[in-house]
């Protein structure tokens, strides 16, 4: 599932909807054991529909850091291949592959963070393991918990490369095609100076007078997902605990059965079924929450993407911000031509205290004044245009990425949440159905030995 609508205005224009499925949507027990994630998306833009991107396998790697310090680390293979059609009978192309550690897709996303301010940019596989239960690993370096993050890693790359404008991003396809040479093609962007002004965002939404309506309503309902996602991840990871334990529980009923059936020969053979049985049903919780996982991913993956809705709410912050600075400013030195033209001054301003202490300007040093002014001013009011016109070109802009980002995210979440409760119908058939056969066992030792029970 996973559907990314960014690129939905550019698959009409293509005239078709190709589709990249990572995972696999069949809940049978038979194909869902490697079932980490369920994800798609659709391949509208130019990018995808010429380049094939997977991260196919991840290796533990033992270095000296920037410290020069012994530490082990974890690496991902990315292979990409054209994704034009080969002759009938004939073999694809072999994949171009590099290995990039997971500090360099944070990098990446950093990079589109600051270039692409007004895009919604999808966010990166957890770092560290959250919301774990005890069976959980929360170590980064377990296989499990690496495996997952792998997923993670190539759904991010396929989020980006569906992007109608991340996509064509040089960089990006940088990160993709060259081993060494990335890292300092992106420094050379200087996007870590304009990081700096992202921070003022951080405080600017405190002080902005009129905050955009809209951008509001978004922020409060990206908190308010966030808030409902975080809390159904700790209830999730609590159920898997105790599930888990009762699972468990029953592992100790097969073995009692079949140290029973070695004592009573008569009902030996119904005993040991049972116990089978039991035995079946504990050790199948181990593949029931495994396959959560894959469903808690999903969910954290939303848990990520409210934090870069905010971004793009905080930017948006920042601008209204300039713009009302530069208003003020504006009419500060409006209202300074005005009182230099009345002669007129404020007793309690700094130019009225200068004023009573040094006597009134003469009109040569008035005019000299006004003209400067003037100039001010009309530079002022070109402020306040070109601020008011990046407002207005950020909204229209961002507004119309979160609305297909709100499209994807209701798909996803949606598609999601329907395919949890299936699986959940399912666990609880097969727990019933070995209820079920367990209970003719009893009955066949109930009918074998009636003066036993």
């Amino acid at each position: 599932m996973m559907a990314d609508s960014a690129d939905s205005a550019d698959s009409a224009d293509s005239g078709t909807n190709e589709v990249a499925v990572i995972g696999n949507t069949d809940l049978t027990s038979s194909e869902s054991e490697n079932n980490l994630i369920n994800t798609m998306v659709e391949r509208g833009t130019a990018l995808l529909r010429k380049m094939e991107i997977n991260v196919t396998e991840a290796e533990k790697r033992t270095g000296k850091n920037t410290v020069n310090m012994q530490e082990t680390y974890t690496v991902y293979l990315i292979e990409t291949r054209p994704a034009e059609a080969f002759p009938e009978g004939g073999q694809p192309s072999a994949p171009d592959t590099l290995w990039r550690r997971y500090s360099e897709f944070e990098l990446l996303r950093n990079y589109l963070l600051v270039t692409y301010p007004f895009v919604v940019i999808p966010p990166l596989p957890e770092k560290r393991a959250e919301f774990v239960w005890h069976k959980l690993s929360a170590d980064n370096l377990d296989p499990d918990f690496v495996e997952r993050r792998r997923v993670g890693l190539e759904n991010f790359l396929l989020r980006v490369a569906s992007h109608r404008v991340l996509s064509d991003d040089e960089i990006f396809i940088c990160f993709l095609t060259e081993e060494k040479k990335w890292k300092d093609a992106v420094l050379e962007t200087g996007f870590q100076d304009k990081a700096d002004s992202r921070l003022k965002s951080l405080s600017a939404m405190f002080r902005v007078k009129n905050p955009d309506q809209q951008f509001t309503a978004l922020k409060h309902s990206s908190d308010e997902l966030n808030t409902v996602i975080s809390q159904l991840l700790r209830v999730r990871a609590k159920v898997a605990d105790r599930l888990y334990g009762v699972y468990k529980v029953h592992g100790n009923y097969g073995r009692v059965f079949s140290e029973w059936s070695a004592i009573e020969k008569e009902m030996g053979d119904g005993l040991q079924s049972a116990g089978h049985h039991m035995d079946t049903y504990a050790t199948s919780i181990d593949d029931i929450l495994e396959e959560e996982e894959h469903y808690a991913d999903q969910l954290k993956e939303y848990l990520f993407y409210t934090d870069a809705v905010r971004s793009v709410c905080k930017k948006q912050d920042l601008i209204q911000y300039e713009l009302e600075m530069a208003a003020q400013d504006l009419a500060n030195k409006k209202q300074q031509r005005d009182e230099l033209i009345n002669g007129t001054v404020r007793i309690f301003s700094l130019k009225g205290m200068t004023s009573k202490l040094f006597g009134q300007d003469s009109q040569e040093q008035r005019e000299t004044k006004l003209a400067a002014l003037a100039q001010s001013i009309e530079e002022g009011e070109e402020a306040v245009m070109e601020k008011n016109k990046e407002c207005r070109e950020f909204c229209k802009t961002a507004w119309a990425d979160i609305e297909l980002f709100k499209e994807q995210k209701d798909r996803d979440l949606r598609e999601a949440l329907i395919s949890y409760a299936i699986m959940q119908i399912s666990m609880c058939k097969k727990g019933i159905q070995v209820w079920s056969n367990a209970k003719e066992c009893f009955n066949k030792i109930h009918t074998c030995t009636p003066t036993l029970i």
